[in-house]
């Protein structure tokens, strides 16, 4: 990868960071509506709880596909190091995970409709 792909990647990384601190906001906001639903249980605060996090995930989603499609591209780059092919081999496995788990967070939050599985994403 040329300097210039570099530096076009670090400015959309820049703009997935702002987009990570709206996540962190409305992660927080969905706490507030977890705690409130299970201190009185108002199906309002579920809603809401639950609304939130599918966006947060769906965002999530969105966002962890950019790394997955940079991933297999930086995998198929011809002419490197044995060396850098492991670690391009290691990102792409890695980064397809975290993709895969986000899969599965959104799927139990839309179907968890009692709210019971924890959905923490660390």
């Amino acid at each position: 990868m040329n300097y210039q792909e570099r530096l076009k990647q670090i400015k959309i990384e820049n703009y997935i960071w702002i987009i990570y601190l709206g996540i962190i906001i409305l992660s927080y906001c969905a706490n507030y509506y977890e705690k409130d639903y299970f201190l009185t249980k108002k199906e309002k605060s579920k809603r809401k709880y639950r609304k939130l996090n599918s966006t947060v995930f769906i965002i999530l989603i969105i966002i962890y596909s950019y790394f997955e499609k940079e991933a297999i591209n930086s995998f198929k780059t011809k002419n490197k190091s044995i060396e850098q092919q492991e670690y391009d081999t290691l990102s792409l496995i890695a980064s397809t995970l975290v993709l895969i788990s986000g899969y599965i967070f959104l799927y139990i939050i839309l179907k968890d409709e009692n709210i019971g599985t924890e959905i923490a994403f660390n």
